[in-house]
């Protein structure tokens, strides 16, 4: 009886060390996974643009796991695979504008169509006959917190030209104006002379006064001795809003204003630094566009989709 015991305690005991050894096989690929995750969160202060959050990891993962071949939560698929497909999904990604918002706009614009046949709710003033340049400046970057110096410009400089285009006129020769302002660079803009400025003015494509140029020229000059001043054109700017998205919740388009006394007295303290074409109507428009104030209304798809944004901490570094 004794011995006939010995094959059944060797063979729990071979069980055991089997089992041990499966899990100290798994520990260094556990112990990888866990110390790129950290690279992602929490998200500290950096650039709005340079790499992903948690949530567009989760989101990403979510997307795959439709894919039985891809999911890394598919018990049956090996953890090396896991392991391979969680680093590719965390990688960091080439540098895209606005592409964590864009990823998270295309989500919810998919849900929104699967539960409304196809249609989808956006602001009122979005309609069948908008240029589609206009429904994609809406749909992926009007009202996205944005926190980069030149991004800013940029959209302080297009705002400006409110005062003789409109949106889509000025969208449609977007990239032209950022081939003349070499990308809205303060640092460059500001050290255009006569002839850069002559050059610009006379573009016919542009279609842009030479007054208009030298405004953008000037206030290149002014974002740089904000910077000295306060670090950054950036830091400046969202230090009005206490450095977070104002939410606003307008049902209809004729509650959101041109105008609000916080635009007024950024407007004022903007002309004193010496900037132009900076009254409150342009400004207002700028805080919209540059998401430090989210006027979508509430029944439309991005409305949820930028306050999610506006609610994770200050990016800017």
């Amino acid at each position: 009886m004794f011995f006939s015991s010995v094959p059944k305690v060797n063979t729990r005991r071979q069980a055991l060390e089997k089992g041990r050894s499966s899990r100290e096989k798994e520990s260094p690929g556990q112990s990888i996974l866990s110390k790129h995750l950290k690279k992602i969160y929490p998200i500290g202060l950096q650039r709005s643009n340079s790499s992903l959050s948690l949530s567009s990891l989760s989101l990403s993962l979510s997307e795959n796991s439709n894919d039985s071949s891809t999911s890394i939560t598919d018990s049956g698929t090996p953890l090396e695979q896991k392991i391979s497909l969680a680093l590719r999904l965390i990688a960091t990604p080439e540098r895209k504008e606005f592409s964590v918002a864009k990823s998270v706009s295309q989500q919810q614009l998919q849900q929104t169509q699967d539960s409304s046949n196809g249609e989808v709710k956006r602001c009122n003033w979005i309609t069948t006959n908008s240029d589609k340049v206009y429904v994609s400046f809406h749909d992926e970057q009007w009202g996205v917190p944005v926190y980069d110096d030149s991004q800013l410009f940029e959209l302080l400089a297009l705002s400006g030209m409110l005062m003789d285009y409109n949106w889509t006129e000025i969208l449609k020769r977007k990239e032209l104006f950022r081939e003349a302002f070499s990308g809205f660079d303060p640092n460059i803009v500001a050290k255009m002379g006569e002839k850069e400025i002559t050059e610009i003015a006379s573009n016919k494509a542009i279609m842009l006064a030479e007054s208009r140029v030298r405004c953008i020229v000037e206030n290149a000059k002014c974002i740089l001795k904000v910077a000295r001043e306060c670090g950054s054109f950036s830091s400046y700017m969202w230090g009005y809003v206490n450095y977070k998205p104002m939410i606003n919740k307008y049902k209809y388009p004729r509650n959101v204003p041109l105008r609000t006394p916080k635009a007024e007295a950024i407007s004022k303290d903007l002309l004193k630094h010496g900037f132009r074409l900076v009254g409150p109507v342009i400004v207002y428009s700028f805080m919209q566009a540059a998401g430090l104030t989210i006027d979508h209304l509430v029944d439309c798809y991005r409305h949820s989709d930028c306050v999610s944004l506006a609610e994770r901490p200050w990016r800017h570094i």
